[in-house]
């Protein structure tokens, strides 16, 4: 497995302590596409967000790749961040004077990959999601499915174990929702990428192998 979550839970302290996971456990195989669904409110993202190591839990272990992710220092889980997982959001978060080319390398930058091989590993990413042509766009220059394809370029070009996707498509119109879906499918089937996104869409069902479906912070459904 190359996830474990085993009774996971979240309280968050105010003057009434709202529990929003509840006794989580699941586990995740490597290279499989694990939708998050449920009503807003259920835990979807904040569990997508204990996973990837932006909060941390009340209780609990998550392990990723046989490491327990709580036994880390800070320090030790910035590296695993950026060395290990991968993240899109709804909103693409594009530097808006960065061309496309210079957002997707800035993670290898940053990571001290030398110039010529962060150029044409993110040249090569830019290509994978379509994007080829539009090496040196900026943002305005392009639409939202091109920019969230930025942003999914971005974040797999650093070869992730898993790349985690809140909403990506929230914020496309049905199209380009349909292109950057189909786009995971694709990643996930040729390159084994395993992918955990969180959906409020139905129709995203038949694009992913798996749902684990929340209510209320807890699992009710898994299948």
């Amino acid at each position: 497995m190359i996830i474990e979550v085993k009774n996971l839970k979240k309280t968050y302290e105010a003057l009434v302590p709202v529990k929003v996971l509840k006794n989580i456990n699941f586990e995740v195989k490597k290279g499989e596409f694990l939708a998050l669904m449920g009503r807003s409110g259920s835990g979807k993202s904040t569990l997508l967000h204990q996973l990837g190591l932006l909060d941390t839990p009340s209780s609990g272990k998550i392990i990723i790749d046989g490491i327990d992710l709580m036994s880390l220092s800070e320090k030790q889980k910035s590296q695993f961040r950026l060395k290990k997982l991968g993240y899109v959001f709804q909103s693409y978060a594009l530097l808006p004077e960065l061309t496309a080319l210079e957002s997707v390398f800035l993670p290898l930058m940053l990571d001290n990959i030398p110039k010529k091989e962060y150029l044409k590993k993110a040249a090569k990413m830019l290509k994978k999601v379509g994007l080829g042509k539009k090496l040196n766009h900026l943002p305005q220059e392009l639409s939202g499915g091109e920019q969230q394809r930025v942003a999914i370029a971005r974040a797999l070009v650093n070869d992730p174990l898993i790349l985690f996707a809140d909403e990506p498509t929230a914020n496309l119109d049905s199209e380009a929702s349909l292109t950057v879906i189909k786009l995971f499918r694709e990643l996930n089937k040729e390159i084994g990428q395993t992918i955990i996104m969180v959906t409020h869409e139905p129709d995203d069902e038949q694009y992913v192998d798996r749902v684990i479906w929340l209510k209320d912070g807890i699992i009710k459904k898994d299948y």
